[in-house]
């Protein structure tokens, strides 16, 4: 177990990144949720307004893939 950690730690650069394994899973679930959420509610909220959702769902996944990026970079400074 111990092993794997390090290992994980190693391969993530985690240390040089000034994090660890938790937040980094807290963080992965975070954005996990705030995408499906994403996902789920704006085409009903867009299409309720006379849009239609399938158009609206496939910009709303290519704008979060496009974003993730940005963030992730944010967060660790460069």
């Amino acid at each position: 177990m111990e092993g794997d950690r390090k290992m994980i730690e190693k391969l993530f650069k985690l240390k040089e990144n000034n994090t660890d394994i938790r937040t980094e899973v807290i963080g992965g679930i975070t954005t996990f949720m705030t995408m499906a959420y994403i996902l789920a509610v704006n085409p009903s909220m867009l299409s309720a307004a006379g849009m239609d959702a399938t158009p609206v769902i496939a910009i709303g996944a290519t704008h979060c893939k496009r974003k993730l990026p940005v963030c992730t970079r944010a967060r660790h400074g460069t």
